[in-house]
């Protein structure tokens, strides 16, 4: 299996809590990153995605928190979309230090919301790979 698609993130002063690690709202913000970040590896931009009629939607995300971020440290986040029969699909996503430890975990449910209908499209896995130029990001 190839290695999830990854991004390198700094961790900013200002998105530091009073205990002096990454507050917690912040690692939504990364793994966000992290996605939006591949679908522009794969070739999708924000305004094609939504200019084709849909848009992605988030239904359930969990997070484990592993180890602190503290301010100036270098982490990577990875993002592997995992396809299931159906409307939704999972993501998982590792937030990971320079030295290997995990600092957490992101998994999320998604899918796509057809944005006249406001419903999920039946088949979320063939619009990605219809738009992508790579499609291989997707693991498809």
């Amino acid at each position: 299996m190839a290695e999830p698609f990854s991004v390198a993130v700094t961790v900013r002063g200002y998105e530091t809590d009073v205990q002096g690690h990454l507050n917690q709202s912040v690692y939504l913000q990364y793994a966000e990153h992290a996605r939006w970040s591949l679908l522009h590896a794969a070739g999708i931009s924000q305004t094609e995605l939504i200019g084709s009629g849909v848009g992605p939607v988030a239904l359930e995300t969990t997070i484990r928190y592993l180890r602190e971020l503290r301010a100036g440290e270098e982490v990577e986040v990875t993002c592997a979309f995992v396809w299931g029969e159906g409307k939704t699909f999972r993501i998982e996503q590792t937030i990971r230090k320079t030295d290997g430890t995990v600092a957490a975990e992101v998994t999320a449910v998604g899918g796509l919301l057809n944005l006249e209908k406001r419903r999920l499209v039946a088949d979320p896995r063939a619009v990605f790979k219809s738009l992508a130029s790579d499609p291989v990001a997707f693991g498809l």
